[in-house]
């Protein structure tokens, strides 16, 4: 433990290397994975996203911090509610990266059909 907290250290302040969250470090968490796909109904606050969770209020907001961080939610202020909502251009940016292993899925599905067929 003390060797990965100096070689943190070191890499943050001596490198002034940038530590903030992506995306995929985000969608990582099944849970966050779910509010994202709650959000695609429409926007939430977090309340109402902790009420399918069963989770409490605060576990709920730390998931929507780490997600606003990176960018996959916006927040937009309604009257005294926050109100998060997915933002489609980091979803889309998602989307493009997926979309060479997509391929590589389908050329190796076409394969395999392919050879189904021949037996």
């Amino acid at each position: 433990m003390r060797n990965r907290t100096i070689a943190y250290t070191f890499a943050t302040k001596q490198l002034h290397i940038d530590m903030r969250r992506d995306i995929y470090q985000a969608i990582a968490d099944p849970t966050r994975r779910a509010i994202l796909t709650l959000l695609t109904v429409g926007a939430l606050t977090p309340n109402a996203i902790a009420g399918h969770f069963g989770s409490s209020r605060q576990a709920v907001s730390k998931h929507l911090q780490i997600l606003a961080e990176c960018g996959a939610v916006d927040q937009q202020q309604r009257g005294r509610e926050i109100y998060y909502l997915l933002n489609i251009d980091k979803m889309k940016e998602l989307d493009h990266w997926m979309q060479a292993f997509r391929q590589l899925w389908e050329t190796r599905f076409e394969q395999l059909d392919n050879l189904l067929n021949d037996l």
